[in-house]
């Protein structure tokens, strides 16, 4: 049972189904030996961690938490770490698949990996935070490393957790270990324009999927649901070249102004009272009732399974740009697609963050730093490459462009493993 984000109980597959479904569909096209097929289909290790955290009174809570690596063919592994109380293996299981096809598809050397801890951030203090990461990141120590498996933050998590699990493992090895995470604090060895690399990188390819329609990205009309740090940054940078960004939405609930929203007021806004829901001068709505706006631009940033069979033929956008990890399910791509929607799919429409973490990481394992317009005009460069390589795939295969890039992703990966044979 998963949950849409308007809090709505919806009957759906689990994200590793979603996620093995659309690798079932894309190595269809694809050549593979089936013992192949069966070794990429699922994570190659995976931790589960029950641990003890010691509360601001004086109890003490058990967490679980996990640590999965899909795939580590083409280099080490990369993913996040996420604190949502909804967390479960299967999810991380899945967020660890999209992973790797999305450091194969924009082709930087990492593997796949994803961490979570089943907790709720927000009910915790910034005491009880530190400590429950201080732990976690010593149970996952055994996995992680910066030439094995790089953490970043997901959702629920930020710089500041990176940095204390920076300092816990490199309190374990004796000396400062900068590059075992990204997402951190730039003073202690982070990247410019870090924060900012996976919004900005889904309006980068909104831009060449409109192209590709014949219509300009300044004046197109766009909705944003989920206004966390991948769909503020999304809305922000739209409204910045131009775009009309006509509603916007939180777990909270959403705003709408037809006319367009000062995307700069909606942040003020939402950092003085937690959420955009009360903006002035804008319309409240559900975000069920976001999705199906009238629009050119649709962006999912939010959480999985928010598109599905139940909501799909209500969607109205031209171009769903893919903020979150699996926010359409393959039922819903089916009714999108037969009604003509452009989709983005999310391992490489979202991929602009794992795009600045390798650099981060070559940053950090160098300690020579760049400047973030150079950070950012890279980033741009592996993800119109990207689009531009699954355009061409969808084209040549007569598919669409969620299974053209998973066939490409998976080709990567496939060729890697052979490439490297069997052990021992």
């Amino acid at each position: 049972m998963e949950k849409a984000h308007n809090g709505t109980a919806m009957k759906e597959a689990s994200a590793l189904a979603t996620a093995q479904a659309q690798f079932d569909q894309a190595v269809q096209y694809l050549d593979l030996e089936p013992g192949l097929v069966d070794l990429l289909r699922w994570p190659r290790r995976e931790l589960t961690v029950s641990f003890p955290v010691k509360m601001d009174d004086g109890t003490v809570r058990r967490f679980v938490g996990y640590r999965v690596h899909h795939n580590m063919s083409r280099g080490p592994t990369k993913g996040g770490i996420r604190y949502h109380p909804e967390v479960t293996l299967d999810e991380v299981r899945a967020l660890a698949m999209w992973m790797t096809w999305k450091c194969a598809l924009v082709n930087i050397p990492y593997g796949g990996a994803k961490g979570g801890v089943v907790c709720d951030p927000h009910k915790l203090s910034q005491h009880e935070l530190e400590g429950l990461t201080r732990r976690y990141a010593t149970e996952i120590a055994i996995l992680i490393s910066p030439e094995g498996d790089i953490p970043a933050p997901d959702m629920g998590t930020n710089a500041q957790v990176m940095a204390w699990i920076m300092d816990t493992y490199s309190m374990h090895r004796g000396y400062s270990t900068p590059a075992v995470v990204t997402g951190k604090p730039i003073n202690i060895g982070g990247s410019q324009g870090r924060n900012e690399a996976t919004g900005r990188g889904v309006i980068f390819t909104t831009r060449e999927a409109l192209k590709l329609l014949n219509k300009p990205l300044a004046g197109a009309s766009v909705v944003v649901q989920g206004f966390g740090n991948v769909g503020s940054v999304a809305a922000l940078t739209a409204h910045e070249l131009g775009c009309k960004v006509i509603a916007v939405s939180d777990v909270k609930g959403g705003i709408y102004n037809p006319k367009g929203l000062d995307i700069y007021a909606v942040m003020r806004h939402a950092r003085e009272t937690r959420s955009v829901v009360g903006f002035p001068g804008s319309d409240g709505l559900t975000n069920a009732e976001l999705l199906s706006l009238p629009c050119d631009v649709l962006v999912p940033a939010a959480m999985e399974n928010q598109i599905t069979a139940y909501n799909a033929a209500a969607v109205q956008c031209k171009v769903l740009a893919e903020g979150a990890n699996g926010p359409t399910t393959p039922e819903a791509d089916a009714i999108l697609l037969d009604k003509g929607v452009f989709i983005i799919p999310d391992i490489l429409c979202n991929a602009g963050g794992v795009i600045v973490s390798y650099f981060e990481w070559v940053q950090g394992l160098q300690a020579f730093f760049w400047e973030e317009k150079e950070v950012t005009e890279r980033m741009e460069h592996f993800m119109v490459k990207a689009f531009h390589d699954v355009h061409r795939e969808a084209r040549r295969l007569q598919v669409d462009m969620r299974t053209a890039a998973q066939v490409l992703a998976i080709g990567r990966v496939a060729d890697a493993t052979t490439t490297r044979g069997l052990y021992p």
